[in-house]
């Protein structure tokens, strides 16, 4: 969680809200990929750190299924997050902080909990957490007042 934490601060650094996340095989304790939230940059709504860091370790292993890895990411990941995760198969999710307003695992639609989700990887969460909080908390006290139109 502590690289995570780094690819968020460096979103931060970027202008971006500071998301970050690292997919690591839990056999090996390999680090396949990682990821820091980049919209803005990239022009694209979908480049969060989540999906940043699985797109990596998809070309890195050549397959779109990353079963068995374990994705470490700062902030409870959002429904596409979610959705994307499922879709990869990946095996474990933890996240530092909470997100009540915009997260989908275990606040709003609880993605992983619906009939037709098809792969459910087992989660945690609480890692890091105060760390995580602070950064958001700070990025966007600093922010306050010139919001780019989104929350991530």
């Amino acid at each position: 969680m502590r690289m995570a934490l780094d690819q968020a601060q460096a979103a931060a650094d970027a202008g971006e809200v500071p998301v970050g996340a690292i997919l690591v095989d839990p056999a090996s304790g390999e680090v396949i990929s990682t990821g820091a939230n980049g919209p803005i940059a990239a022009h694209d709504p979908t480049a969060h750190a989540e999906i940043v860091a699985m797109r990596r370790a998809a070309t890195a292993l050549d397959n779109y299924r990353l079963t068995g890895l374990t994705l470490y990411v700062t902030l409870e990941p959002c429904a596409m997050c979610a959705g994307a995760i499922s879709h990869a198969r990946i095996g474990r999710v933890v996240w530092a902080a909470d997100d009540p307003k915009g997260g989908a695992v275990i606040h709003g639609p609880r993605l992983f909990e619906q009939p037709t989700c098809h792969w459910r990887p087992t989660t945690d969460s609480g890692l890091l957490a105060d760390e995580a909080s602070s950064l958001l908390k700070s990025f966007f006290r600093q922010r306050r007042g010139t919001a780019t139109g989104g929350a991530r």
